[in-house]
């Protein structure tokens, strides 16, 4: 597979080169973008093809779960059943940013995607290149760090390229990532916790859902 590589914009990127990007996401392909302090691997949660695409790139372990990226509140609201109102704490204070929310799946994502657990992670982006895509094409997508399972994360696109070439479709370099990484947080237990901190602090989670 000969992987191409696009320059873009991270704050204005150019209508055409999300089109592509949508294009290349509904015909199965893997895409790497910037997403925030690092590089993601992109694809339709919803075509297992890709699904397998996306473990195979990394040379991920086939039960462990995917994350997704999703527009809104609504899209995320479709993803997941008997949503708490701690989800809706979390989402008002910190989405579009850092924050990593898992919670039990619905019946609509595939059970491959939750590394058979039935909870699913989901995030809203603050990345523009991100929330372009999503927006055009109406539906979530799987993120998960452009890299090859237990290697670092990359953070340039040239990077990405360098790695993954021959593994992933497109890779739209949108230059060096910036900003922290995401905190994830398990709600779906009677008491929630921090399973990952980042830019969002433990302390910051326990002020939103203090009394919960």
């Amino acid at each position: 597979m000969a992987t191409d590589l696009l320059v873009v914009d991270p704050e204005q990127p150019d209508p055409l080169t999300i089109d592509k990007a949508c294009a290349e996401i509904k015909r199965g392909a893997v895409l790497a973008i910037p997403t925030g302090a690092l590089y993601s691997l992109i694809a339709d949660p919803l075509n297992l093809h890709a699904v397998g695409r996306v473990f195979a790139a990394k040379g991920r372990e086939k039960e462990r779960a995917l994350p997704l990226l999703v527009s809104d509140v609504v899209m995320a609201e479709d993803l997941a059943k008997d949503i708490s109102p701690r989800f809706y704490l979390l989402a008002r204070r910190f989405w579009p940013g850092p924050l990593t929310i898992i919670v039990s799946a619905s019946s609509r994502v595939p059970l491959k995607l939750t590394g058979n657990t039935g909870r699913i992670a989901l995030r809203q982006p603050r990345s523009k290149i991100a929330q372009a895509i999503l927006e055009k094409l109406g539906q979530p997508l799987i993120a998960t760090s452009a890299n090859l399972s237990g290697m670092p994360t990359c953070s340039s696109g040239i990077e990405v390229f360098g790695v993954m070439d021959g593994r992933v479709d497109l890779v739209l370099d949108g230059g060096q990532a910036t900003g922290g990484g995401a905190t994830t947080v398990d709600i779906t237990e009677p008491y929630w916790r921090v399973i990952k901190e980042g830019m969002i602090t433990e302390r910051d989670v326990a002020e939103v859902l203090r009394g919960t």
